[in-house]
């Protein structure tokens, strides 16, 4: 039997104990943080829902004056017509430049409830002969109602379009016929202004002098496109 005492094992110092346990707490923020910048960001939302969200990465990447395929696949002569693609460049540097979070900011119960729903494959969607599954298109009624605020609140509002419906009245009044004025009824947006698609002179229905954006659909053609 060895009569010797066995020498005690040296203790890890209070201080590494503090090092190892700071070098972890950094490296899930770095996780963290990181995960949070590639949630805004198109390749998250066209990576994890693959299915329904491959035909709107497209429409996000699209270059404004260049031709462009549309998230039901058709062909877009110039992408000014589509605000994702305008959107994508409208800050100065990549760090302002404007992602799908800037615009779909949903509830965490939203997220949530689509998460489960792309799980479990319980989601809506229409037969697309070039992508397959698209989403069915939303109205700003749909995409504001879980945060309870106005429609118009989706683009009029502080850090993206900081106006009033008065100042868009203004701002188009050297037009004979203002798109923004309140003669027949209140527009919404969504109406003429198409983020995953070519914009649609609504106006054109009635009016069939009335000027084309470039980029943008008549109202006949932008009919025609929905049954594709």
């Amino acid at each position: 039997m060895d009569s010797k005492k066995r020498e005690p094992k040296p203790k890890r110092s209070k201080k590494k104990r503090i090092i190892t346990a700071v070098g972890i707490v950094g490296v899930i923020a770095v996780l963290a943080v990181g995960f949070l910048v590639w949630h805004a960001q198109p390749s998250f939302c066209n990576a994890i829902c693959h299915v329904p969200m491959d035909p709107f990465l497209p429409t996000y990447e699209a270059t404004p004056g260049e031709c462009a395929i549309d998230k039901w696949g058709n062909d877009v002569e110039d992408a000014s017509g589509m605000l994702a693609a305008v959107h994508r460049l409208a800050g100065e540097t990549a760090s302002e430049r404007i992602t799908c979070m800037s615009c779909h900011v949903p509830t965490l119960s939203e997220q949530i409830g689509e998460g489960i729903s792309w799980i479990s494959g319980k989601y809506t969607v229409n037969e697309n002969p070039t992508y397959g599954l698209v989403l069915p298109e939303k109205k700003l009624q749909q995409l504001v109602e879980a945060r309870g605020i106005p429609e118009d609140e989706f683009c009029l509002r502080a850090g993206c379009h900081d106006v009033t419906r008065d100042d868009l009245v203004q701002a188009t009044s050297q037009y004979d016929r203002n798109p923004h004025a309140t003669i027949h009824s209140i527009l919404q947006c969504s109406d003429c202004h198409k983020a995953h698609r070519a914009s649609t002179n609504y106006c054109e229905q009635c009016h069939q002098d009335a000027p084309l954006p470039n980029g943008w659909l008549s109202y006949s053609e932008a009919s025609a496109l929905k049954k594709k």
